[in-house]
């Protein structure tokens, strides 16, 4: 059961239900160390109406299935994408699916020495005792390859190169040496069920480029913003109502404000509306799903508090304010100019509500 003080339950809280119908009926085959099979695997991630399975991430069921297959033939996979693609989540639900939980996460902009990631000292007991197992202090790496278990590498690229090609040996040799100690404890060896699923924003690659060798261990993947405005509609209508349960509030949104929200943010991130013109295109924005789901989140809260429950259009420009004008003054410009030139022409009092605050995008 799911504790409701925690703002954000991992997903094998979530979904420990699901996870445990699936576990029940998968029949397929299962890999060494992992809890289901790669079929099930699936289900839980792009869902299945007939099991009653939500469907969790929205991408190709090929591109899915070869990150699965990837991980099941003990190569590593690296996921690519723009912020708020959701690599994160597919990462965790991934881990959770196939480890049965997903705890064990490595962010790379915390990570400055190869010994947060495989192990370090207890240096108390190090300097009584000397090297023992006992006064080993295990990282990530080394715990899940001791439990058989999946590790997430959050932001890969953000970690110096000499932190990341501490993993070369890991992915290559499936083991890990530590001569500090004799013996068989000297080395770790992978246990079944171990991998590495890493993630890089697309936008980061120039900070810490990968060598060769640890692109060559790893599968990419790359996790492209969701194309079909309907998919769009149902994540953020699915996930911003699961936002406003956590935050102790009923409002049902109002799948109208809904539609505008995911219109706006469509045309915007891909240059282009709905009906096929060119329009404005934000250089400093993402305007990702994962932001819509944010905006839609925060005018329901509003709404409950300071409107008695009714989302109003006029009230979206409020929140689009922080979502599409980051630190670039052109695209202020851009997001009037869209204003002026596609809402301003968009059929619907809705609409026309949402234009006439359009006084708050001056330049």
């Amino acid at each position: 059961m799911v504790d409701k003080a925690i703002q954000r339950p991992a997903a094998e809280d979530i979904y420990s239900d699901e996870l445990a119908k699936l576990r029940e009926w998968d029949s397929t085959p299962v890999p060494p160390g992992w809890l289901l099979s790669p079929f099930a695997v699936e289900h839980f991630i792009l869902g299945n109406k007939e099991l009653g399975i939500e469907r969790k991430f929205v991408a190709p069921r090929e591109l899915v299935s070869r990150v699965i297959i990837s991980l099941v033939t003990n190569r590593g996979v690296m996921l690519i994408g723009e912020p708020g693609t959701a690599k994160s989540l597919l990462s965790e639900l991934l881990a959770c699916a196939v480890s049965g939980h997903s705890n064990l996460t490595i962010q790379g902009g915390a990570i400055s020495d190869y010994r947060q990631l495989l192990y370090d000292w207890n240096q108390a007991l190090l300097r009584r005792e000397g090297p023992s197992k006992a006064a080993l202090i295990p990282g990530p790496i080394y715990r899940g390859m001791a439990a058989g278990q999946l590790v997430r590498f959050e932001e890969l690229a953000r970690c110096p190169q000499v932190v990341q090609d501490a993993i070369l040996a890991v992915l290559s040799e499936r083991q890990l040496q530590i001569p500090e100690l004799s013996g068989e404890d000297s080395i770790l060896y992978a246990r079944d069920g171990f991998n590495i699923i890493a993630s890089s924003n697309s936008l980061d690659k120039g900070l810490f480029d990968m060598s060769a060798a640890l692109k060559r261990r790893m599968n990419f993947e790359t996790i492209e913003a969701i194309n079909d405005v309907h998919d769009e509609m149902d994540v953020v209508q699915r996930e911003a109502t699961k936002l406003l349960r956590r935050s102790g509030v009923s409002l049902a949104l109002d799948p109208m404000i809904v539609d505008m929200l995911v219109t706006v943010f469509h045309e915007l991130r891909n240059g282009q509306t709905l009906s096929g013109r060119s329009t404005d295109r934000l250089a400093a924005a993402v305007m990702s799903t994962a932001e819509a789901v944010s905006v839609a989140h925060a005018m329901g809260i509003y709404a409950h508090y300071y409107r008695d429950g009714k989302m109003l259009a006029a009230d979206l420009i409020h929140f689009l304010l922080g979502a599409t004008l980051k630190d670039n003054l052109q695209d202020r410009r851009r997001v009037k100019h869209y204003f002026d030139t596609e809402v301003v022409n968009k059929p619907g009092d809705h609409w026309q509500q949402l234009y006439t605050q359009s006084h708050m995008l001056k330049t």
